[in-house]
C-alpha cells in the first residue's frame, strides 16, 4: 500500500521493552535561543549552597570595612589621639597640684587653729573630731586622723608656700609624703628639688633617700645658707653648683671587685657596667672616651675616663686611684684640665672639671691644697659596701665634721 511521504509512520516497540525516558530539556522563554541561555558555573552553584555568615562574622566584616575606610586617615587619628593624651596629662598635673595645695592649706589651717588655742589636749581632740566629721560628710579615708596629721606636718615643715607651689605642679603628694620622715629641713628641700630636676618617680626618690644621697653629696657639708642658695638656683633654672652633682663616696659594688685588684681591672669593670656607673654618677653625665690620649711636649698622657655633663656644660676628666689621695695627683689633673680647655672645650661651654676617685680619703691634704678653687674634686669609692648601719654612722660623722670645719672658718 502506498503512503503519503509527508506522513510519519509510528512503530510500537516490541513487547517487553520500555521506551527510554526523554532527556530533560532547558525551558526556553519566548525569543530565547540556545545561545543566550543562562550559564551557571560550578563555583556559583557551590556558593549558593554555603550557609549564611554568622552574626560574629558579619560584625568582623563590618570592622574590616571600617578599618579600610579609615586607613588613609591614620594621621588624623594620631593627631586626635595626641590631643587627648596631652589634655589628660594637663588635667592630671592640675589635679595633682590642686590636691597638694589643698592638703597644705588644710594642714596650715589646723595648725593655726591649734596654736591660737595653745592647749595640747585641744589639738588632740580637734584632729579626732574633725577627722570624724569629714569622714561622715565625704566618706572614705582621705581625711582620716593619719592623713590630717600628715597635712599638718606638711604645712609645718614647708611653711613657705612660694616653695611648695612650683614643686606641687610637678611632684605628686606621695613625693612630699616620702620626705616628711626626714629630720632635717634642708635635706627635705634637697630631695624634692632634685626629684623635680631629674624627674624621679616616688620609687626612685625612696631609693635615693635609702642610699643616703644627700649625705654623700659634697654640698651637704657646706653651711645651710650656701645649700639653700644652690637649691634655689637649681629650681629657678640658674647655673647649677658642681657640689650638687658630685658626691663621696660613690657606691661601685656593682663592679663585683673584692679584695686586691688593679686600676685597669677597676676601669674595665666600670666600662662593662657603664650604665650602672652613670646612674651612680647621676643624671646628666654622658660618656665620651676611655683612655683619652693627649700629647704634651712629645710625651703621651692618658685620661682614664672622659665624660660630659649636660647641665653643667663642662667636660669632666676622671682619674681612678687605688690607694689614698696624694698631693701629686693635683698637678697631674691640672695638666689634663688645662689641655682640655685649650684643645677640647667648645664655644658656650664652661671650663672642664676634674674628679679623682680614690679608694681612701686624704682629707687634710685636700683641705691644704684648696682643690675646690681649682675645679678638682676628690671622692672616695666603695666596691664593697659595709653594713648599712655602719655606713650611715660614718656618713653622718663625716657630715658633722665638715659642718664644724666650715663653722670654724672666718
Amino acid at each position: 500500500m502506498k503512503t503519503d511521504s509527508t506522513t510519519t509512520t509510528k512503530t510500537r516497540p516490541p513487547a517487553g521493552r520500555r521506551t527510554p525516558a526523554a532527556k530533560p530539556q532547558n525551558r526556553r522563554f519566548p525569543g530565547q535561543t540556545s545561545r543566550n541561555l543562562p550559564i551557571v558555573s560550578p563555583a556559583v552553584t557551590q556558593l549558593q549552597t554555603l550557609p549564611a555568615p554568622s552574626a560574629k562574622q558579619q560584625i568582623a566584616t563590618r570592622k574590616n570595612q571600617t578599618t579600610l575606610l579609615l586607613a588613609p586617615n591614620n594621621s588624623l587619628f594620631d593627631e586626635i589621639k595626641n590631643l587627648i593624651e596631652q589634655a589628660r596629662s594637663r588635667v592630671a598635673y592640675q589635679v595633682n597640684s590642686e590636691t597638694t595645695l589643698l592638703y597644705w592649706n588644710i594642714g596650715h589651717r589646723i595648725n593655726t587653729d591649734i596654736l591660737q588655742n595653745k592647749r595640747a589636749d585641744y589639738g588632740q581632740k580637734t584632729v579626732v573630731t574633725l577627722a570624724q566629721q569629714l569622714k561622715d560628710h565625704f566618706g572614705g579615708s582621705s581625711f582620716d586622723q593619719r592623713n590630717l596629721r600628715r597635712m599638718m606636718q606638711f604645712a609645718e615643715y614647708f611653711p613657705d608656700l612660694q616653695i611648695v607651689s612650683p614643686l606641687a605642679t610637678q611632684l605628686s603628694w606621695s613625693h612630699f609624703v616620702e620626705v616628711l620622715p626626714l629630720p632635717d629641713s634642708v635635706q627635705r628641700e634637697f630631695y624634692l628639688t632634685i626629684s623635680l630636676a631629674e624627674r624621679w618617680s616616688r620609687q626612685a626618690l625612696r631609693e635615693k633617700i635609702d642610699g643616703m644621697l644627700y649625705e654623700r653629696t659634697l654640698i651637704s657639708g657646706k653651711p645651710e645658707k650656701i645649700v639653700r642658695k644652690a637649691l634655689s638656683d637649681m629650681r629657678s633654672g640658674a647655673a647649677i653648683s658642681p657640689d650638687v652633682i658630685f658626691k663621696s663616696p660613690y657606691f661601685l659594688e656593682f663592679t663585683g671587685l673584692k679584695g686586691v685588684y688593679s686600676e685597669k681591672s677597676l676601669e674595665e669593670s666600670l666600662i662593662i657596667h657603664l650604665e650602672q656607673f652613670i646612674m651612680e654618677l647621676g643624671i646628666g653625665f654622658a660618656f665620651i672616651e676611655r683612655q683619652k690620649r693627649i700629647i704634651i711636649d712629645g710625651e703621651d698622657f692618658r685620661i682614664d675616663l672622659l665624660f660630659y655633663h649636660r647641665k653643667l656644660r663642662r667636660l669632666v676628666a676622671m682619674d681612678l686611684k687605688l690607694g689614698p689621695f696624694k698631693s701629686a695627683y693635683k698637678a697631674q689633673m691640672e695638666l689634663y684640665l688645662r689641655w682640655l680647655e685649650l684643645n677640647e672645650m667648645q664655644t658656650g661651654e664652661e671650663t672642664p672639671l676634674g674628679l679623682i676617685l680614690c679608694a681612701e680619703g686624704g682629707r687634710e691634704q685636700i683641705e691644704l691644697l684648696q682643690l675646690d678653687k681649682t675645679g678638682i674634686h676628690v671622692a672616695q669609692y666603695l666596691t664593697e659596701l659595709p653594713p648599712k648601719e655602719l655606713l650611715q654612722r660614718e656618713l653622718r660623722k663625716s657630715l658633722l665634721q665638715a659642718k664644724e670645719r666650715f663653722g670654724a672658718q672666718p
